[in-house]
């Protein structure tokens, strides 16, 4: 689960609480450009092609469900850990 802030001055990771990720991403809602935008920065986060990544639920809404193919939730979490 993510929760997406768009229109940001930069992408950051803001936190991680209660399993969710809040992220900061710098591309506006129009056109999915912030989706786009959030896949490619999960990619480069999480050391994955942006092909593993797929938004399952939420396309329109700030909260969003990320489908990760190849990696655990401990890897994930892990990885969001090291990155911050």
């Amino acid at each position: 689960m993510v929760h997406v802030q768009p229109n940001a001055s930069q992408n950051r990771v803001a936190r991680l609480e209660d399993g969710v990720l809040h992220l900061r991403i710098a591309a506006p809602p129009v056109k999915g450009r912030a989706n786009q935008e959030l896949l490619r920065f999960l990619s480069d986060i999480l050391g994955v092609s942006k092909t593993n990544l797929s938004i399952i639920k939420g396309m329109t809404s700030q909260r969003k469900v990320i489908n990760i193919q190849g990696l655990s939730k401990e890897q994930v979490t892990g990885r969001l850990r090291r990155w911050r």
